[in-house]
């Protein structure tokens, strides 16, 4: 276990000198069995709630729960159920909150870093990222071989877009809170080496990706995709000291797959487009993983140039 009282455990290579600070606040209670049990608790709280949501949507409004959210077949492909699956990841925030209160002895600030440094951070990734999406749209034309379609008309995506901002911000917060946040955070407090507490989580992040029923013979390389961002994600935030900017880049990354343009049968309820030839062909999706990994590394070499680190 690293010495509490030095930061060269978690400093890592130069720009990783904020990391030791985001971590402090894990290491007076880093025992080892602290968090799995933390995790247990994180998985009671999220499904309890879960539970406690389907019994009051179920008797206040039967034919929305049995028809868009219990009846069965991929998640989220109404607006309003997408709304709901979105904001239900913020119980597992929850409980990671509850976690380090009853386990760790800190609260849930702790596990997002100093506020202001942190929405700052966020603003400026976030800027950034606006910013290479502009230069995207403005290079010429190319072929996308995806057949798009309408999935819903303009004015009403935009009368749903603040929601649907409000639910995203709440999913991707909730995800890096948990993974970026509490496990980061407790691991790099109790080991020094970064292939750990940057490697499990991303795995952990990535086995939560793993959704054969969906992703079918790209299941795998889908997950892969889900470990390296992960892995990104952790880097941003062991240089930022916050997880401002991982946040702003999950939220990017999601406003595009989940607002934009959806290429799954799941989880299409609020996107303005749909490609229903990519949700079917195998090959496509494989054949975009490049573009999405390209994408991916922009987005993440944007946000520390935003960072100037």
């Amino acid at each position: 276990m690293p010495d509490p009282a030095s930061s060269s455990a978690v400093a890592g290579p130069g720009g990783w000198s904020a990391h030791a600070a985001f971590v402090a606040p894990a290491r007076a209670r880093a025992e080892l069995w602290r968090l799995p049990l933390g995790l247990v608790l994180v998985a009671a709280v999220g499904l309890a709630l879960n539970a406690l949501m389907a019994v009051v949507l179920s008797a206040l409004v039967p034919g929305f729960w049995h028809g868009d959210i219990a009846a069965g077949g991929p998640p989220g492909r109404s607006p309003a159920a997408l709304l709901v699956l979105l904001c239900t990841f913020g119980f597992f925030a929850l409980g990671a909150g509850l976690a380090v209160g009853a386990l760790h002895g800190r609260g849930f600030a702790s596990l997002i870093g100093p506020l202001r440094p942190a929405l700052a951070q966020f603003r400026a990734v976030l800027m950034m990222l606006g910013l290479v999406g502009l230069v995207l749209v403005l290079l010429p034309p190319y072929e996308t071989g995806l057949a798009l379609e309408p999935n819903m008309t303009l004015p009403a995506w935009l009368a749903l877009l603040p929601l649907s901002l409000v639910a995203l911000v709440i999913q991707v917060g909730a995800e890096e809170v948990l993974f970026r946040g509490y496990l980061q955070q407790q691991l790099a407090a109790r080991f020094d080496n970064p292939l750990i507490w940057i490697g499990l989580p991303s795995l952990l992040f990535a086995s939560g990706h793993y959704v054969p029923s969906e992703a079918g013979e790209n299941a795998l390389l889908v997950a892969g995709w889900a470990a390296v961002f992960g892995m990104l994600m952790a880097d941003l935030t062991a240089r930022a000291g916050t997880l401002g900017p991982a946040i702003a880049v999950h939220l990017a990354n999601n406003v595009v797959a989940l607002l934009l343009i959806s290429v799954t049968d799941s989880m299409s309820g609020l996107a303005l487009f749909v490609s229903p030839t990519a949700s079917i062909d195998p090959a496509m999706v494989r054949a975009w993983l490049p573009v999405d990994f390209a994408m991916m590394l922009v987005s993440w070499l944007a946000a520390r140039l935003a960072l100037r680190r």
